[in-house]
């Protein structure tokens, strides 16, 4: 079981929306099928059912984000704490029939969202205990507020995408360029 990745399903609910623009790619049940792992069967009915959580619990994990990045660990922590008490955590063994036993985090009785989110939260708790809170970032590049997991070596990563950092990096060129002429 692979724990750091479950924190990419944060990650991926989180920068559904784009944050200040008002953006939201997770409008209906089509948009939950895509932002669930590849090989999930998941009805149109349960996907419908699961968008309305799925947008509820968002603000959530990246309020967990933003105090992290903006060096409140505590902070962060305790809305982590409280998101793991609303989707506490069941473990399951699958080999989705081709016989690679394996963990699954889950709390499948109550659909594919719950179940999603399950992990999400449980994937952040695992990579700020076993990483620390700065590993949590936001997306230095303005005007996006992306969010991001460092797995970097030297914890130094600033921007969500290569993309973010070549705009930065350009804008900052640009600026001196001015400045010098």
């Amino acid at each position: 079981m692979k724990l750091l990745a479950y924190a990419d399903r944060a990650v991926a609910l989180v920068n559904t929306d784009d944050h200040g623009t008002g953006h939201d790619r997770l409008q209906c049940g089509d948009d939950v099928c895509r932002l669930l792992p590849q090989g999930w069967r998941v009805s149109p009915t349960a996907a419908q059912a699961g968008l309305d959580e799925l947008r509820e619990v968002r603000p959530r994990l990246r309020r967990v984000f933003e105090l992290a990045a903006t060096g409140r660990p505590e902070r962060a922590t305790e809305a982590l704490n409280k998101l793991l008490c609303d989707f506490p955590v069941s473990a399951a063994i699958s080999d989705h029939a081709d016989g690679d036993w394996h963990l699954h985090l889950t709390d499948e009785p109550y659909g594919p969202a719950r179940s999603y989110v399950t992990g999400a939260t449980f994937g952040l708790a695992y990579t700020i205990a076993e990483r620390g809170p700065e590993r949590l970032g936001l997306c230095e590049a303005l005007p996006c507020r992306a969010v991001f997991v460092d797995t970097t070596t030297n914890s130094s990563r600033r921007y969500c995408s290569d993309r973010c950092a070549t705009r930065a990096n350009v804008a900052a060129y640009r600026a001196r360029r001015r400045g010098d002429g």
